[in-house]
């Protein structure tokens, strides 16, 4: 039986710097995470944005656990802090995170998904205050937590990346992007890393 060749496609072919990365996840996303910035060098030409689900009465600073394999500095932000780059940012405990005029917000507003923090607040807040420098990602979790959020990234000229569900802990948040499709590119976490740093620096990536 013959298969058909896997047609690759071109991604940023407008050589955007896609300086902006947001990235979401749940169930199993903190594995996914300490992986995905593993990927990324010291030096990367962007800020990141982190929010994974996690209990309102967590009082640990997960800043040195998802920052254990990575050469880049990640920290809980307070809020009003400047956004820098080569740094990522993890929402705190029962914090809304968003990024405003290349600052971090952090609330209390109503939860979303049932959750405070929520991937929906952080990727909505990036696509109106950033617009085609964004790349939004979606890793694994359950229920659809990020979608909407994708949805206002790739409506404001943005990228969206989804985890390959195959290779997620909890397949549904990255079911329900590409069901809807808003996913620009469905990836393993090393295609993700890999593309994340190609982006940054403006450049096309094949997927």
């Amino acid at each position: 039986m013959r298969y058909a060749a896997r047609v690759s496609v071109a991604i940023n072919q407008e050589h955007i710097a896609r300086d902006v990365i947001v990235i979401g996840a749940s169930v199993g996303g903190v594995r996914a995470v300490i992986e995905l910035l593993s990927r990324l060098p010291a030096d990367l030409p962007a800020f990141i944005g982190v929010v994974i689900h996690r209990s309102p009465g967590s009082t640990a600073d997960w800043s040195e656990a998802l920052g254990m394999k990575t050469s880049l500095r990640v920290v809980e932000p307070n809020d009003g802090d400047t956004l820098t780059r080569g740094v990522a940012y993890i929402a705190p405990a029962d914090c809304h995170m968003t990024f405003s005029r290349d600052r971090i917000t952090l609330d209390g507003s109503a939860k979303e998904h049932r959750t405070r923090p929520a991937v929906d607040p952080l990727f909505i807040s990036a696509a109106v205050a950033y617009g085609p420098r964004v790349v939004a990602v979606v890793l694994t979790g359950g229920g659809h937590d990020g979608m909407q959020g994708l949805l206002r990234v790739t409506t404001a000229g943005g990228l969206s990346l989804v985890q390959r569900p195959s290779e997620a802990e909890d397949a549904s948040m990255p079911e329900y992007a590409i069901a809807h499709d808003h996913a620009r590119a469905v990836l393993n976490i090393d295609e993700i890393g890999d593309a994340l740093v190609r982006l940054a620096r403006g450049e096309a990536v094949s997927v």
